[in-house]
Formats: C-alpha cells, structure tokens, sequence
C-alpha cells in the first residue's frame, strides 16, 4: 500500500525562518523557500513548501507551532519625562509584553511526490 502524502505550505515571519528550518532539517524534513511578500503588519515573512508523508505531517506541524508559533516576549521602551521634570535627565526602561511569530499553515493533499 502507498503511503498517502502532504503538501504543507507555511508562511512565517523571516526571522523565524533559520532556526525553524534548522529544526526540520535535523529531522531529515526537507523544505523548499519561495519567496512571498506581504502581510498585514508590513513585516517580512518567508514561504516555505515541504513535502511529506501522511504519518509525519503531526511532527512538521509540532515543529512550526514550537519554531514560529506565537509567543509572548517583552519588549523594552523608554519612558518620556516632562523636560521641566527633575527626572528630565533620567531614563527608566519599562518591560511591555508583545506578542511575536505567527505562522500561517495550509495542508494539502499530493497525488505524487518525486524526489529525482
């Protein structure tokens, strides 16, 4: 019997791109880029395209939700003082949390996948 195959299209943000591939890549899953642009936030995002059989499609899926999934990190911002304020020469750091990564993924099914 014939083992059934994915196709997984993943649009993610470019700086996710070398680690998530990196991960992929030490599982013997293989990704081909295509280049997109685009995007609501204006950010880059990269397109990656990877071919695999039916069994695996839970790990490739694993792997892109840990390596570019959503997150929350903090973000660092200066906070503005009066310039007549006695702190006018001071700066204060303040921690905001954000929420960084996404990816976007579409499965899809493959009559045929040949590597040549």
């Amino acid at each position: 019997m014939e083992t059934r195959k994915k196709l997984v299209l993943a649009v993610l943000q470019e700086s996710d791109y070398d680690a998530t591939v990196e991960v992929l890549s030490s599982h013997q899953i293989f990704v081909t880029k295509l280049s997109s642009s685009g995007g609501f936030l204006k950010k880059k995002n990269v397109t990656v395209m990877i071919g695999v059989e039916e069994d695996r499609l839970p790990q490739v899926l694993e792997i892109l939700k840990t390596c570019a999934g959503r997150r929350r990190d903090t973000m660092y911002t200066v906070a503005a003082a009066s310039p007549d304020s006695p702190c006018a020469s001071t700066t204060q750091a303040i921690p905001i949390p954000v929420e960084t990564g996404g990816v976007t993924v579409f499965v899809m099914d493959l009559d045929s996948l040949e590597k040549f």
